[in-house]
C-alpha cells in the first residue's frame, strides 16, 4: 500500500514549509509521503538550514519547487503554512490544514543575526509541535 502523502504549502517554499518537510520527514519515515512547494518559489533560506542542523536534521535533496509541480494525485493532506500573506491554492482533493504561522523570513534591515534565527527556531518548534495533528489527520484517511 503506498504511504499517505503530504504537502507543506506557503509562498516562497523558502522557511516555513522546508522546515514542515524535513521535521515531517523525520517525524513519519516512511509511512508518509512529504513534499513541499510555493506559489512563488525562491531558494531554501539559509536560516532554516543552520535550524534544521541544530536539531540533527538537513534538507539534502529539498528545494523550492512550485505549486504547480507538484502532482495532485500524489497529495492527501496539505497543510498550508501562510499567516498575514495569501497562500497559495492547491487544487487536489486533499484534506486541508491551516497553520497560520508567522513568516520568520525577514528584509528588517534592523533584524539581527541572532533575532532571526529565534524567528527560525521558533517557527521550526511550532510546527513540530502540530505534527500530532496532522497525524491524526492521516489516519482519519483510513
Amino acid at each position: 500500500m503506498t504511504p499517505p502523502g503530504i504537502l507543506f504549502l506557503c509562498v516562497a517554499n523558502s522557511a516555513r514549509s522546508q522546515l514542515g518537510e524535513a521535521l515531517a520527514r523525520k517525524h513519519f519515515g516512511d509511512r508518509a509521503r512529504v513534499q513541499s512547494a510555493g506559489s512563488a518559489p525562491s531558494t531554501v533560506n539559509p536560516y532554516a538550514i543552520e535550524v534544521l542542523q541544530e536539531v540533527g536534521l538537513g534538507v539534502g535533496g529539498q528545494h523550492s519547487k512550485s505549486v504547480e509541480t507538484i502532482d495532485p494525485n500524489t497529495v492527501d493532506v496539505v497543510v498550508t503554512l501562510c499567516a498575514e500573506e495569501v497562500c497559495p491554492v492547491f487544487l487536489g482533493k486533499a484534506k486541508r490544514l491551516h497553520w497560520p504561522i508567522p513568516d520568520p523570513a525577514s528584509k528588517d534591515p534592523s533584524l539581527t543575526r541572532d533575532e532571526l534565527l529565534r524567528r527560525f527556531r521558533q517557527a521550526r518548534e511550532t510546527i513540530a509541535a502540530k505534527l500530532p495533528e496532522l497525524e491524526a489527520a492521516l489516519r482519519e484517511l483510513k
